[in-house]
């Protein structure tokens, strides 16, 4: 493939992403259950005011957000604009400002060394090219500056629910890799190489109690969440694998969720905090 095909490759690629996170209402999703993980990792961080923060697949700015109210000044950016309205209204909400700018996270359009903190929250993972992305973290970020991910764990829930999508999904692009990696401290520390330092990682748990049952699950994503929401379109007209990819994810959620008596069904979804220097 020569440069000129591939270029165009990359673009319809990212086209589709774009329009599949697009799809949905992610913005809801991530209000009503993934909050708290912004400020997890805006904490981990120790993002101070004055800084100059980049937050790279930035969503409506589920850490953005908080650390524009820590003094910082945040430039949140994302590969679908789409979502930085629901975004502004928070940050409104809030009483901060941030510069909201569309990026992809593989050819992002700042200089070298701009910002004293490089972070992604569930974001940076979903890029398809994990090594072309973690280059342009480092890129960006300062000598001596911060780099923080928050990325779902293959191990954990979100990561065995992309697991059970896959065999039902259109095959990926050549070079792309599964999302979940970037939940592996080795995987991750692989991608930065050499380049960093004072590396600190653990892994938690998110406490999700959205839902009553696990169908609950199944229907609420189907209509929330872009990439599942892309996995069942392509199923359109093969109503007995859709009933299939119905009973896998509803036998996951099953497994991975918890309910005694009169407490609510509870699923813990685990995470991946890495934080690191830059040399």
């Amino acid at each position: 493939m020569n440069d000129q095909a591939a270029a165009e490759a990359d673009r319809q690629l990212k086209a589709k992403h774009r329009a599949m996170w697009a799809s949905g209402d992610y913005p809801a999703l991530a209000d009503e259950m993934l909050l708290e993980l912004g400020a997890v990792l805006v904490e981990a961080c120790g993002i101070h005011p004055r800084q100059r923060v980049l937050d790279v697949a930035a969503g409506t700015g589920n850490a953005a957000i908080p650390a524009a109210m820590m003094g910082a000044k945040v430039v949140a950016c994302d590969l679908t604009p789409e979502l930085f309205d629901a975004g502004r209204k928070e940050a409104a909400n809030r009483g901060v400002t941030l510069d909201w700018q569309e990026a992809d996270a593989e050819a992002l359009p700042f200089g070298d060394e701009q910002f004293d903190t490089v972070m992604s929250c569930i974001g940076v993972m979903f890029a398809p090219h994990h090594q072309a992305a973690a280059a342009e973290l480092l890129r960006v970020c300062k000598r001596g500056g911060t780099i923080g991910l928050l990325c779902w764990t293959q191990e954990g829930f979100v990561g065995q629910m992309l697991a059970a999508m896959k065999p039902f999904a259109p095959p990926p692009p050549p070079g792309a890799q599964p999302a979940p990696l970037w939940g592996s401290e080795e995987h991750v520390r692989e991608l930065l190489g050499d380049r960093i330092t004072d590396v600190h990682t653990r892994r938690q748990n998110l406490a999700v109690k959205s839902f009553h049952q696990p169908a609950d699950f199944v229907r609420y994503f189907k209509s929330h969440y872009g990439p599942m929401i892309s996995v069942y379109k392509s199923l359109a007209g093969t109503p007995d694998r859709v009933k299939a990819l119905d009973r896998a994810l509803t036998d996951l959620a099953d497994s991975c969720g918890d309910a005694h008596g009169d407490v609510p069904f509870q699923m813990e979804w685990e995470y991946l905090v890495f934080t690191a220097k830059k040399e």
